[in-house]
């Protein structure tokens, strides 16, 4: 069973989610992170991921509870499908390091970028 927050803070400047689960445990997840780690079919692919890129400007809008289970966030380049469970949003923050560092991973080897403007040749030589 997953733990509930005991608060939980958007930060638009920032472009920031906060959890806080107990005094001194709080964690930030970017909304680049929470957008290319969106559990929507969109995202997920029906169980074969769609690697996101070109998100590294991407903010939060807005957030929603959805029932007691989970949140529902808006981002700004129009996403808002996929529910973040509670035991999914404990799951980012806890292995927040581990699944940015393969994100970027897949990134490099796609051939993709974190900036939308940016698009990356690779010359064979």
């Amino acid at each position: 069973m997953a733990r509930l927050p005991t608060a939980i803070n958007l930060h638009k400047a920032s472009k920031t989610l906060s959890l806080t689960y107990a005094p001194g445990e709080v964690y930030h997840l970017p909304a680049e992170f929470l957008r290319v780690h969106s559990p929507s079919a969109e995202v997920q692919g029906h169980g074969n991921p769609i690697l996101q890129f070109g998100k590294i400007n991407v903010g939060l809008s807005g957030l929603e509870p959805a029932g007691q289970y989970a949140l529902k966030l808006t981002f700004d380049d129009g996403h808002d499908s996929g529910l973040f469970t509670w035991e999914y949003l404990e799951q980012l923050c806890l292995r927040q390091e581990q699944l940015w560092a393969e994100y970027l991973d897949e990134l490099q080897k796609a051939g993709k970028s974190r900036d939308p403007a940016e698009s990356v040749v690779k010359l064979m030589l």
